[in-house]
């Protein structure tokens, strides 16, 4: 299977350089570059990439709102946010928006490759590592105080659920989370794919932002 990938950057160094990296596996094929939020857009639309490579801060239409916009008419694509993590205040809201993940500029060859296969695939790029951070960046921002109107969301999770959500917003991995409930790693991935099917999130990503809005991570 090929995965097709559209690069959306403002710097066309920053494009140059991922299109390298990603040339070198005969799997991945760049079909399309942007750069400006509106521009990649418009590209999605015409080329319906697999994979998106969207920077966040470019002139005019922002990543976040070019996410947005592009997964309201192509939900099956999935959108990789580009980001320096330590200085990018919006990298929650991008995940919120619908965006599969987030990798930071300095990935190297083998990551980046990684990356586009691991969201191509539907799962989320979202590292425990990764997760703690958001946790510890984002959890107590504004942006996450308002739950959604008409009660508890996680309401419909069994406790088992409820408890492996909360611990996947804590940042553990499937392993991890394993060994504190006792379970097998594929009972914890079963729990995982449950709540996301009965809470309607594309991904692993969206079940911790729902989490964080609900209340649950960091209770």
């Amino acid at each position: 299977m090929t995965i097709s990938v559209l690069l959306a950057d403002d710097q066309h160094l920053v494009r140059a350089g991922f299109r390298s990296l990603l040339r070198r596996d005969k799997d991945i094929v760049v079909v399309g570059e942007a750069s400006t939020g509106d521009e990649a857009v418009r590209t999605a639309r015409r080329l319906r990439p697999d994979v998106i490579l969207m920077d966040i801060r470019m002139p005019g239409l922002d990543g976040i709102a070019a996410t947005r916009a592009v997964l309201a008419e192509l939900p099956g694509t999935r959108v990789i946010i580009l980001t320096t993590f330590e200085t990018d205040e919006y990298v929650f809201q991008a995940l919120a928006a619908g965006a599969s993940g987030f990798l930071t500029k300095e990935i190297g060859p083998d990551g980046l490759r990684q990356a586009v296969r691991v969201v191509a695939a539907g799962d989320a790029l979202l590292s425990p590592s990764v997760t703690r951070r958001v946790v510890g960046q984002f959890a107590h921002r504004p942006v996450l105080a308002a739950a959604t109107p008409g009660g508890d969301r996680l309401a419909v999770l069994t406790d088992r659920e409820r408890e492996v959500v909360g611990l996947v917003a804590a940042g553990l991995s499937n392993e991890e989370i394993a060994r504190e409930l006792v379970i097998s790693p594929l009972t914890a991935k079963t729990h995982i794919t449950r709540a996301i099917a009965k809470l309607g999130v594309r991904d692993r990503v969206q079940l911790v932002i729902v989490a964080f809005e609900d209340g649950l991570a960091g209770s």
